[in-house]
């Protein structure tokens, strides 16, 4: 597998339920960033290593956005990451091999934060995932799915039309890696009533076990349909890798929100992991400065993320206790 390592506004109570969520985080993982007689002196504090998916980096967020910004407010850590399917970022941290995620796989994550693996899962930003696929020299793409209104609906469509299909031709084209992306197609095909097997898949149905852009390279070599996320497919649909052209043709964001959160590593398993640095990401990457940098970063003239952190209040905390009578 590729991999490449490089160097809203809302109201105060936001702030201050990060503190709070930060503190218990440190409350878990006892050890700290000052660690025990046993482990002190094997966090190196002048390291920050992060695990992400591959359409955070891809985007340019990171290198334009984040590590600028993050180095200027902490200017003794020095931001590194690895760009890889969530799956397998997530398989980083629970071997930690880093020290905080970046992931768009809410059920892996929450497995993994529900093990003890992780601390905390603070959701920081989303965008949506699309179909992209062929048009015929009439502008319409064989299974419909422009005209779908759900993803659901797009999903059921393409099958339908890949059964059709002579032998050796593709339909769909699918990462097959165990991504964020993979996983969010694995589920609807689910919900379409469509069982996909890996060992003995349909035969309208490739996987690639690569990421997003060589994915979508094999879908425009075979005219077939593909699940990307906006962000990086705004980037990709005018590279010359493409083709032919593929176009967006799924435009509803029905059952397609695409979640990223930041995640921290439990340092009670892996005591060399920079947990103080995690929690200064995190706690950057969910600030009213950061959620601002964040929704401003455009691509093309598109927005490529959607700041939320103020989801935090309601999906980390506990539910406030009723005032008293």
């Amino acid at each position: 597998m590729a991999q490449q390592v490089r160097k809203r506004t809302w109201a105060r109570w936001t702030t201050v339920a990060l503190l709070l969520v930060l503190v218990a985080a440190a409350v878990v993982g006892a050890t700290g960033a000052y660690g025990t007689d046993d482990t002190k002196g094997a966090v190196d504090p002048a390291a920050l290593r992060l695990a992400t998916t591959t359409s955070v980096n891809d985007t340019g967020l990171l290198v334009n956005v984040v590590e600028p910004a993050f180095e200027a407010r902490f200017p003794g850590i020095d931001l590194t990451w690895v760009s890889v399917g969530s799956g397998a970022a997530l398989a980083l941290a629970r071997d930690g091999n880093c020290d905080v995620v970046i992931a768009h796989s809410p059920a892996d994550e929450k497995d993994l934060l529900a093990q003890g693996h992780l601390t905390m899962r603070l959701p920081f930003a989303y965008n949506y995932f699309t179909v992209v696929g062929m048009t015929n020299s009439r502008g319409v793409d064989p299974a419909g799915v422009k005209t779908a209104k759900t993803a659901v609906q797009a999903f059921k469509r393409i099958a339908a039309w890949g059964k059709t299909l002579p032998a050796g031709r593709i339909a769909w084209v699918s990462r097959g890696d165990n991504s964020g992306t993979h996983k969010k197609e694995l589920e609807l095909w689910k919900k379409a009533g469509v069982t996909i097997d890996p060992a003995s898949a349909p035969s309208w149905y490739a996987s690639t076990g690569k990421g997003m852009l060589d994915t979508l390279m094999f879908a425009a070599e075979k005219k077939a349909y593909t699940l990307t996320d906006v962000a990086t497919w705004i980037k990709n649909k005018s590279s010359a890798k493409l083709s032919p052209p593929l176009y967006r043709l799924l435009t509803t964001r029905k059952d397609l929100k695409n979640q990223y959160s930041v995640l921290l590593v439990n340092q009670n398993d892996h005591p060399d992991v920079n947990s103080t640095g995690a929690e200064f990401l995190a706690e950057w990457l969910v600030s009213s400065n950061g959620q601002k940098a964040i929704g401003a970063y455009k691509m093309l003239g598109t927005t490529m993320f959607y700041p939320n952190a103020y989801v935090i209040p309601t999906s980390v905390l506990p539910p406030a206790p009723a005032p008293a009578r």
